[in-house]
């Protein structure tokens, strides 16, 4: 089954409708809980008065920031440690009266219908003291009067560095030395389904169903921040409407999952709007970067030096780790014997940022291949030249986290598959030297991406299996399918180690922390290389176990001898007894009942990186600003491709990630007030159709060696290089380098104006 493309096991229940999400399992009756949002950037509320709120018919609780619990508590996505040091910052309570970013949480009504609760929420009258506002990074780590967080003397969350060889010296010896400054911008994950909860008391006991990547860790937050024991807590995930990293953090679930209890344990719905997704729940990081880079006359690179200063906005959430995992790539993919890193994660009066697909690598990526283009640039070198000339070849690990390694390293594939679809020498000279006020280039971005989180943090998975009375098997996980097509990958594993048919897998898609194994979620491609080691442990448990069990079946027959293969017990080249009649034997047997199940919980110490390219063809009308993109190509070496056209669709998905990242989408800020000005989807510009050309996608397969079947990371790097690539094609269309993305008509037309083109 293993690299076969076979239909996806929950396709028939989503085009269909039958498919259960959130929205379409809440319970009659339900009450609707809707938050306050602060309508200031920064400051104190001095008062607030709920008392019409309250007199309000319908109206049947208002909390406000007075009346939570005084518990701090983190909210990534990330596995909790025994270790202090290793835990997430605790800067959120569940409401709050110091208010840190427009639209910050102050108080919640819960009332019997939608329509009255957005009533008394207009009743409740607020007074603020405000201080001023800052959004910029390298402004607000100069200190702010008082700090973001009382707590911090300054406004920085942390920063961290590293030093390899000596970069300072390398940069004297070097025959050019080449500076840049790279800007990315806030940008949101534009899910389809809202983030949306219903939470409910049963037995003494929470429950709460959400729409949510990460249900255990979910579980874990929500005791955390009502001072709770943990198993008080039940979370439930049915199908989900895309995550994209913004439901890999904990957003609305504790506040829920408290309003139940001020309410008799009875249903409340907490469903935020679009804006209120924009604003309130989690964002990608702006991240700026001062590079620099030393080459000799060969155009080898000598040395290299970073700092960056990443915008995470008013509280921690995901933090330094945004920035670090960008900081960790400087130093992998291109040789280099001098590297400097530093990095700072910097509170803002701003919407919070948290994790997005690629987790730092496409904010870095940009930065990186940018400058890649302008150091080649500055050399006269041809930028693909440059690349193949600085690229490490074959096996290499990271200095300081040697399980983070190139096992398999099929870059240099990548790029002549890229090149020759794009037709790159070709075009390169063909678009060389162009006048008018139309032009065409082409351009190029290649990346590194890690498998998982291991050693950086803790990867741990479980899976179990049930043989049905059929013969059949029942797989049930922990690890959620968001929409990428984990749930098939999982069936197709199963089936490949049990030697059966998709069709005798039968997958839970819904995650219960009271009965699903313990796995920590969807985030960091970890789905199918971590929990996919689990599956196949698993799997091979239970097949031990049935053929151990065939075996008190046919005494006759050595042990060795037996083997499981097409749904039957194969003795040598006879088949000796059906699956089915073994399994219901099993279950039945008046002398030998044992239902016959497996079930592993398995921490994964080991990491690899996946790698890949982007190689894109724009025209470039500079008068109307306007980019495009006339070809597009991402080769990916993923190792073993499970299921071919699950992979085409998540490179499909990534590239038109990544164009919008690199063309249209920004989320807007008022300079005074940190107030999002196009948080909706009229005004933040995702891709459509008609800006969309055709997608291409191209692998290298090359077996990992420590993948669970040979394969490594694809779900996040297909939205990595698309930004950088297509920003390189418009500097060789134009001879202008635009240093920071989106590249939207106003940007471009002023970058073409000071260039003096139009």
């Amino acid at each position: 089954m293993i690299g076969k493309s076979v239909p996806r096991v929950d396709a028939y229940e989503k085009v269909t409708g039958r498919a259960k999400f959130t929205e379409d399992l809440i319970p009659p009756r339900c009450l609707v809980a809707k938050v306050l949002h602060a309508s200031i950037g920064n400051g104190i509320v001095t008062s607030i008065d709920t008392s019409e709120a309250e007199a309000l018919e319908g109206v049947v609780k208002v909390v406000t920031f007075k009346d939570v619990p005084e518990h701090c508590y983190p909210t990534p996505g990330h596995p909790w440690s025994v270790e202090p040091a290793h835990q997430d910052v605790a800067d959120r309570n569940l409401l709050t009266g110091r208010v840190r970013y427009y639209g910050d949480d102050i108080a919640a009504v819960v009332a019997e219908d939608e329509i009255t609760a957005a009533r008394a929420l207009k009743l409740i009258k607020v007074e603020y003291e405000e201080y001023p506002v800052e959004i910029h990074p390298r402004k607000s780590m100069q200190g702010s009067h008082p700090p973001i967080h009382f707590d911090k003397k300054d406004n920085v969350l942390a920063r961290s560095n590293y030093f390899i060889g000596d970069v300072d010296k390398g940069m004297e010896e070097s025959e050019t030395v080449v500076r840049g400054t790279y800007k990315t911008p806030i940008v949101q994950h534009c899910h389809i389904e809202n983030p949306i909860s219903y939470a409910y008391m049963e037995k003494g006991r929470i429950v709460v169903v959400t729409s949510t990547q990460i249900p255990h860790i979910v579980r874990r937050v929500i005791g955390q921040a009502l001072g709770i024991p943990w198993g008080n807590v039940r979370v439930i995930k049915p199908y989900i409407g895309g995550g994209f990293g913004n439901k890999q953090d904990v957003l609305y679930e504790p506040l829920n999952a408290f309003l139940t209890t001020q309410v008799g344990g009875r249903p409340v719905k907490l469903d935020i709007s679009r804006e209120e997704t924009f604003c309130n729940t989690r964002t990608r990081h702006s991240i700026e970067f001062d590079l620099a880079a030393g080459v000799d006359k060969d155009g080898k690179l000598l040395a290299k030096d970073m700092h960056s200063y990443s915008n995470q906005g008013a509280y921690a959430s995901h933090g330094h780790a945004i920035a670090a995992n960008g900081l960790t790539s400087w130093r992998l993919q291109y040789a280099c014997p001098n590297i400097r890193g530093e990095a700072y994660t910097v509170y803002t009066n701003t919407p919070v940022g948290g994790a997005m697909r690629g987790y730092g690598i496409p904010q870095v990526c940009f930065a990186i291949e940018s400058f890649m283009d302008d150091v080649a640039a500055a050399i006269h070198m041809d930028p693909l030249e440059f690349r193949r000339k600085n690229l490490i070849q074959g096996y290499y690990a990271d200095v300081y986290l040697k399980p983070i390694a190139a096992n398999s390293n099929g870059i240099f594939e990548c790029l002549k598959k890229g090149a020759d679809y794009i037709h790159w020498d070709e075009k390169r000279k063909e678009y060389a030297n162009q006048t008018g006020d139309v032009r065409r280039g082409a351009g190029m971005a290649l990346f590194s991406y890690k498998t998982g989180v291991w050693p950086i943090s803790l990867e741990i998975s479980g899976a179990r299996l049930s043989l049905n009375q059929d013969g059949s098997v029942q797989l049930t996980l922990g690890a959620t399918e968001i929409g990428q097509g984990a749930d098939t990958v999982f069936s197709q594993m199963v089936a490949e180690t049990l030697h059966t048919d998709m069709e005798h897998v039968h997958i839970m898609s819904t995650q219960d922390t009271d009965i699903s194994p313990f796995d920590t979620g969807a985030y960091a491609s970890r789905q199918s290389f971590v929990t996919g080691t689990a599956v196949r442990h698993c799997a091979e448990i239970l097949r031990d176990k049935i053929l151990a069990y065939a075996k008190t079946l046919l005494p006759e027959i050595d042990t060795t001898e037996l083997e499981l293969r097409d749904n039957w017990i194969w003795a040598g080249k006879e088949r000796a007894i059906s699956l089915a009649a073994l399994a219901e034997e099993s279950y039945y047997s008046l002398t030998n009942s044992s239902v016959l199940t497996a079930e592993v919980s398995e921490q994964v110490k080991k990491n690899t990186i996946a790698t890949g390219c982007c190689f894109a063809e724009v025209e470039v009308d500079m008068k109307l600003g306007k980019i495009k993109v006339l070809h597009i190509i991402n080769v990916h070496d993923s190792g073993k491709l499970l299921n071919p056209q699950l992979a085409e669709m998540q490179v499909h998905g990534g590239i038109s990630m990544g164009m919008g990242y690199g063309i249209s989408e920004q989320l807007i800020l008022d300079e005074k007030t940190g107030r999002p000005l196009n948080g909706n989807l009229l005004d933040y510009k995702l891709m459509t159709m008609l800006d969309t050309p055709e997608l291409k996608a191209d692998f290298v397969e090359l077996d990992d060696p420590i993948g669970p079947y040979g394969n490594k990371a694809l779900g996040e790097p297909p939205a990595i290089p698309c930004a950088p690539a297509i920003r390189n094609a418009v500097l060789h269309a134009t001879g202008v380098a635009f240093n920071e993305n989106p590249l939207t008509p106003q940007r471009l037309v002023d970058g073409f104006q000071k260039a003096g083109l139009i």
